[in-house]
């Protein structure tokens, strides 16, 4: 599918940063994106900040395994998005990784993949995902893996209760860090219904994200 957009590819502490560290540190930061906005770009800007990551890979999500696909916008589509989001940050990349896998996309299984594309020890993971979606983590395909593979990066608001994670096992917690951000009480299902309502997303998306909505016609009449 032609989109237009030229594709451009692929209690806790931080981390010890080294001052020649071996490993690169890559952020990873999945999500349907329907569309990409504001709170998606600033969790990622702060973990590249608050954990010294080399870069942030944006992945899409082909088919999500807790959504209905009828329900979601067609990859192609939030791929572009994604795209035109993040073109002019030297230090975020957009992967199709999942888009282009066949059947449900699962974090595990992007994880495994992912670590092929670099030598063995070269870089270290760092998740990027809502604390909210990491208190569901048992509810993943291999959670006890997917901890193993990567550091969970909790996005929170300030003020987070750390008791929240202590029913997870021993092994998950141990790669959680919360990361407080400032908080913007931006979604993607409130964008979708403002675009729906005929109400402006101004200041909620990046511009050129708005202008690919306006000229698809995304949303109309799909809250």
């Amino acid at each position: 599918m032609n989109t237009g957009v030229s594709s451009r590819e692929e209690g806790h502490t931080n981390p010890p940063v080294p001052p020649e560290r071996a490993r690169r540190r890559i952020g990873i930061m999945g999500g349907t994106f329907d569309p990409i906005h504001y709170g998606h770009l600033l969790a990622a800007e702060e973990a590249y900040s608050a954990f010294h990551l080399d870069e942030v890979i944006f992945v899409p999500t082909g088919l999500p395994p807790h959504k209905q696909a009828d329900r979601v916008t067609s990859p192609e589509d939030r791929y572009a998005m994604t795209l035109l989001a993040t073109l002019d940050n030297a230090h975020s990349r957009v992967s199709r990784l999942e888009i282009e896998r066949r059947g449900s996309s699962h974090t595990v299984d992007t994880l495994r993949e992912m670590r092929h594309w670099y030598p063995p020890d070269s870089v270290e993971f760092f998740f990027i995902t809502g604390l909210d979606a990491v208190l569901e983590i048992l509810s993943w395909k291999n959670p006890q893996e997917v901890s193993g593979l990567c550091h969970l990066v909790a996005v929170s608001r300030p003020g987070y209760n750390p008791k929240k994670m202590e029913d997870l096992p021993e092994a998950v917690r141990r790669a959680i860090l919360p990361l407080e951000i400032p908080l913007l009480a931006i979604s993607s299902t409130e964008i979708r219904q403002r675009v729906t309502q005929g109400r402006s997303i101004r200041y909620l998306v990046p511009t050129p994200v708005a202008q690919y909505i306006e000229k698809k016609g995304l949303y109309r009449g799909k809250p």
